[in-house]
């Protein structure tokens, strides 16, 4: 079942050029925290003979340089309200810093051109002005044949509402005047389309009324008419108080304090800083402003035990971008929320028949999808105290495995026992593609970051690339010995991370279409699904089946950090960047927070 509006949406998206050769050997860039610490990148120890032993211990350095001071819930949230983008007057501010700052840099070239876009705003701003002036004179005039043209072109936002207005106005002159065969004229070619925009209830019958009343002053919506030159008035302050209203404050020429735009930025990482949940002990010396300041951290203690589930947790994941939340999904048919600082189940939602096996949330954390063995996929909305089911999507047959938003979560993709692969619309539940290729059941089903394709991974053992728009498989990787358990990429779509019970979990090259390296260490040979993910800070994390929760160097491979504590196999392990911190499922029917502590080791 295909559906046009999703491939339009879809079709402009730039197609990920998979076989394209990168010109070096991919590793993503990070911003590092402190200044002692070489970007990794540049991985030094590849051509100085430093061991990815050293290598490790010098990691484990670097993430004692931070100490965990807790979430701070007190500071002002940077939100949209906290000043409105569409401000005339912020957009000014905008263009003034940066024309501030090119011209600080020497890129006068730049500066002018921005001034002249600008200045050309200022040009229609004062031709704007000058027609408003004729506009009002006409009124005042009563000049409706120069109103009448003045309004062919919108002066004003609420350009019909005006113009009803002025409409009217004439409309009782002619009254007044007592212009009835004109006025009745007038009100059906004039007046009677804009009925929909009088002011109130019962205005446009009264106006109708006036044809047959002795004065204006009879109908009710006009007992307080003042006359023909107070109502010009009225409406020529009209105009100028909606004038007013959209052009408020736009003087320009204001004075911008010496490199506003590095101070602001400076700020802004200082609050980054201030308000993350690990303090830097070191001053930290930040080398990138495309994402959010965190500290390099290696979890390495319990922060919070979630206990509840009546079966084994088969998936986690955060709730959202801010990660304040966390939900889970269990064998016991149900998934909890649970608070991420101290663990406590703030809610369960019931409903699925059979186990959860996977979810996803969108990046507000308003919406949870379930991925389930009752073959069916629920939408849960938990902006609210209590979480409700919005939409059951159907279609599978059999176990649902998998469940994944996409970029603009308005779809979903889903794999499942069936084989197949599934593209839905949130909103009507119904099926748009469905992916065929597979030779046995699907495990993990996601999108690339510009969700323009659809990886799934499955356990005939192989991985496959489908584009969305076609609906074709591009690629296949058969590389993996054991079925494919998890795939995930990360953010720069770069790279690609699977896991697989013949024992380890891969990372490729996503342009190349090869493997960079292993990561073992763990076990994964036949628990239903053990996944590994991308962290922050090249670490990768994932479950294993002898209890522990593994964080690898990206870079290397080596197993940075093992994290004891759970009593059963652990299925999943995800990360949140705002929180800087772990959370984990098992078999042991728990859900455990980790978190850095500097008061213990960080020991592999």
């Amino acid at each position: 079942m295909a559906s046009s509006s999703v491939e339009k949406d879809l079709e402009r998206l730039e197609n990920l050029q998979v076989g394209d050769p990168p010109e070096t050997e991919s590793q993503p860039t990070t911003s590092w925290p402190v200044r002692q610490e070489p970007r990794p990148d540049d991985h030094p120890w590849h051509n100085s003979g430093i061991s990815s032993s050293s290598h490790a211990k010098q990691r484990r350095s670097l993430a004692t340089n931070n100490q965990n001071v807790g979430i701070c819930n007190t500071h002002i949230r940077p939100t949209e309200d906290i000043f409105n983008a569409n401000d005339p007057r912020i957009k000014e501010d905008i263009n003034s810093i940066i024309m501030q700052y090119l011209s600080d840099e020497g890129y006068y070239a730049s500066q002018a051109v921005l001034y002249d876009e600008t200045n050309v705003k200022w040009k229609e701003r004062e031709e704007r002005t000058i027609e408003a002036k004729r506009l009002k004179k006409a009124i005042l005039d009563g000049d409706w044949q120069e109103v009448e043209k003045l309004c062919t072109k919108p002066l004003v936002k609420n350009h019909r509402s005006f113009l009803y207005s002025v409409y009217k106005l004439q409309y009782l002159e002619y009254i007044e005047k007592r212009e009835i065969q004109k006025a009745f004229t007038f009100l059906n070619k004039r007046l009677k389309p804009l009925e929909h925009l009088q002011t109130n209830p019962n205005e446009f019958k009264d106006l109708c009324y006036l044809l047959t009343a002795k004065s204006i002053h009879e109908a009710q919506s006009f007992k307080n008419w003042e006359g023909i030159m107070a109502a010009r008035e009225n409406l020529a302050d009209q105009l100028q108080n909606m004038l007013d209203f959209e052009t408020a404050d736009r003087t320009g020429n204001r004075y911008t304090p010496p490199d506003r735009l590095l101070t602001m930025l400076r700020q802004a990482v200082a609050y980054q800083i201030e308000f993350s949940r690990y303090h830097p002990k070191i001053a930290p010396a930040v080398n990138s402003l495309l994402e959010d300041y965190t500290s390099f951290v290696i979890p390495n203690a319990v922060g919070a035990n979630c206990i509840g589930h009546q079966g084994n947790v088969k998936c986690v994941e955060f709730i959202g971008e801010d990660g304040k939340q966390i939900v889970s999904g269990s064998s016991d048919n149900t998934l909890r929320i649970w608070e991420t600082e101290t663990g406590e189940c703030l809610d369960i939602m019931d409903g699925h028949r059979s186990r959860i096996w996977d979810i996803s949330s969108t990046r507000l954390g308003d919406f949870v999808a379930s991925a389930s063995g009752d073959s069916t996929i629920k939408i849960w909305s938990v902006k609210n105290a209590k979480a409700s089911c919005t939409n059951t999507l159907t279609g599978h047959a059999g176990d649902v495995y998998s469940v994944k938003y996409h970029p603009n979560e308005n779809h979903l993709v889903t794999g499942g026992y069936d084989k197949t692969v599934r593209l839905y619309d949130v909103v009507t539940g119904a099926t748009i593609k469905s992916f065929l290729g597979h030779q046995l059941a699907v495990t993990k089903t996601i999108f690339n970051p510009l969700g323009n394709l659809v990886i799934s991974g499955s356990k005939d053992n192989t991985i496959k690339f489908w584009d969305i728009v076609s609906g074709l498989c591009i690629r296949t990787i058969s590389s993996h010995l054991g079925e494919v358990t998890s795939v995930e990429m990360n953010s720069s779509g770069t790279l690609l991370l699977s896991s697989s019970k013949d024992n380890s979990n891969r990372l490729w090259d996503v342009r190349m279409v090869r493997p960079i390296r292993k990561l073992k260490g763990h076990q994964n040979t036949s628990k239903n699904f053990v996944r590994a993910g991308f962290a922050d800070n090249n670490l990768i994390v994932g479950g294993s089946e002898d209890g522990n929760v593994y964080i690898w160097d990206q870079a290397t491979g080596e197993v940075l950090q093992k994290l004891r504590g759970h009593s059963g196999v652990v299925y999943e392990a995800a990360w949140n960047a705002k929180q800087s911190m772990l959370a984990s499922c098992s078999d042991d029917q728990t859900v455990k927070v980790w978190w850095y502590d500097e008061k213990v080791p960080l020991e592999a």
